[in-house]
């Protein structure tokens, strides 16, 4: 068991009521979009292979069943009775590991905005930051009563879709104000902080997300972000688990297997759309990350859609022809998962 994935027994919370209001509205396997933009529903009746996925900024909490998260060469295991946090967009590898047809993986997902935490922080009275305090991009903590309870009422809103615009956002703010103040809140504040490096790489990471079929150099990011090309890597790497590299690579990679599951695209081409100059290296490349050449690869994500689903549907930039970006919305499930 990773070090992050804290032991959790029935007596300190337990989310047998927050399953219970997911199963009403995740009442078949999948990812389900909810009347909260913010909020996802996931349902999963058996184990799933492990997926290359991007998690954001959110919240995310498992009401039943269990689920590992691989970054760089961590391995972190979250369940029932605990919250996970991320800070920034990571490249991860995630899996389902127990669910079965009588006690499904029922989970959620809540984005969150990164300034509203900026606001908020600011507004309010918050502890100082211990001494041994180390920055984490993904931090597992136990859910208290407090914040299962502000979760439960945002699912439970579903129910009166006539409330939802007025309370979801009230809501909403409530959960992020708690994890503040809570054993999350020394990462989120440390997110938004001036000149912290974890904003420092944070914002690099953004503008890898806007450009990511240009070429890159390392020594132009590490300007972008004041720092020797030297500590960038090794502040990036720190939070991110991977080298810049390596990041983008992974989002042009998982570009292109959107572009050919979900736009019907052959290879060639989406390869040549993500930056790729070279055919060959592309499928090398693409082999590598997801274990099976791009056609092979493909076709097994089409047999399994629910299996190799991720938890969310995404958005992301794409370069236009001009240079700058538009936004895309896939309707078909994504490999950006919270």
């Amino acid at each position: 068991m990773s070090e992050h994935a804290k032991p959790y027994t029935a007596e300190v919370v337990t989310t047998s009521n927050l399953a219970r209001a997911i199963r009403r509205f995740a009442q078949t396997d999948g990812d389900h979009k909810t009347a909260i933009p913010a909020l996802t529903l996931h349902r999963r009746s058996t184990p799933t292979e492990p997926l290359h996925c991007i998690y954001r900024l959110g919240l995310g909490v498992v009401a039943q069943g269990g689920k590992q998260v691989m970054l760089g060469g961590e391995s972190i295991d979250y369940n029932p009775g605990q919250s996970m946090v991320t800070t920034i967009d990571l490249p991860v590898v995630s899996h389902v590991t127990r669910a079965s047809v009588r006690d499904p993986f029922l989970g959620m997902m809540l984005t969150l905005d990164a300034r509203t935490i900026l606001q908020l922080a600011a507004e309010m009275d918050t502890p100082r930051r211990q001494r041994d305090y180390a920055y984490r991009s993904i931090s597992i903590e136990r859910l208290d009563a407090d914040l299962l309870d502000a979760l439960l009422r945002l699912v439970k809103l579903l129910d009166q879709p006539a409330l939802v615009p007025r309370l979801a956002p009230l809501v909403q703010q409530e959960i992020t104000i708690r994890l503040l103040t809570g054993p999350h809140g020394p990462h989120l504040r440390h997110l938004v902080t001036v000149a912290s490096p974890s904003q420092q790489i944070a914002q690099a990471v953004a503008w890898l997300k806007q450009n990511f079929v240009e070429a890159l150099r390392v020594d132009d990011l590490a300007d972008r972000a004041h720092m020797s090309p030297s500590t960038f890597r090794q502040h990036f790497r720190a939070i991110t688990g991977v080298s810049p590299l390596q990041y983008q690579k992974q989002l042009r990679l998982q570009e292109a297997r959107q572009l050919m599951l979900n736009e019907n695209h052959d290879a060639g081409s989406a390869g040549g759309q993500v930056g790729y100059e070279s055919a060959s290296q592309f499928s090398r490349e693409y082999s590598r990350l997801f274990g099976a050449p791009p056609q092979r690869d493909i076709r097994r994500m089409r047999l399994a859609p629910v299996a190799n689903a991720a938890d969310s549907h995404r958005t992301v930039a794409r370069p236009t022809a001009g240079g700058t970006s538009r936004r895309h919305r896939s309707t078909r499930p994504s490999l950006v998962s919270p």
